[in-house]
This record gives structure tokens, sequence and C-alpha cells, in this order.
């Protein structure tokens, strides 16, 4: 047999179906062999050890929104900076020029979202 391009992930995508059949035959093994044991107990919502109170649909503010916005923004850059600077060394001056326009970016936007009051938290 000649071997192709393609021959070297042949064990991966063995790993790969292996951990696919797995993930559908686990679960269907457990609801096909587990206990059935329903209860009034079981049936109610759990909300942090407590009783329930109101709907479990409720608006949001969009300031909560807006934090978990932010959030996702200042850890990817968390996620950039970190290969940055185990290479920074090598990556010499215009590395470091790199990242400083980057950072420089990023103090911009948080700049401006402070002065627009997306970070006032009573408003």
């Amino acid at each position: 047999m000649t071997p192709t391009p393609l021959t070297p992930y042949l064990p991966l995508a063995v790993v790969l179906l292996l951990a696919g059949g797995m993930a559908m035959l686990i679960p269907q093994i457990t609801t096909r062999l587990g206990p059935r044991r329903p209860s009034a107990i079981k049936a109610t919502s759990f909300e942090a050890g407590s009783e329930s109170s109101g709907p479990a649909r409720q608006r949001f503010a969009v300031k909560f929104y807006v934090v978990a916005l932010l959030f996702i923004v200042f850890d990817v850059e968390a996620v950039f900076l970190y290969p940055w600077a185990v290479n920074f060394q090598a990556l010499g001056w215009f590395g470091y020029v790199e990242m400083l326009v980057f950072a420089v970016t990023l103090v911009v936007g948080l700049i401006y979202i402070w002065k627009k009051g997306a970070l006032d938290w009573e408003s």
C-alpha cells in the first residue's frame, strides 16, 4: 500500500471516531440501563439550595452583557499577551512596538467606554 499525505492522520481519525462513538454510546447506555425513580423533589428546580422564587425567565439589565463583553475583550488580550511575553527577547524591538500598539489600542478603548459610562454600575 502506497502511503498518502493523509496517512499520518489515520491514528487521529481513529481516536476521533472512537471518542465520538463513546460520546454517543455512553449516554444511551446509562439512559437505558440506569434506574428510574421519579419523585416530586427531583422534579422541582434547584436554586442554590433554596426555594425558587419568581419565574425562571427574567430580563437582565444590559449592563450585565456589557460587563461580560468587556471581560471577553480583556481576556482575549491576556491570551495574546502571554505568547508575546514568552517570546519577548526573540521578537526584539519590532515585537515590543507591536505589543505597545496593541496595548495602546486597548487602553484607548477602555478610556472610551469609561467616558461613555459603560463601567458605571449605578446608572
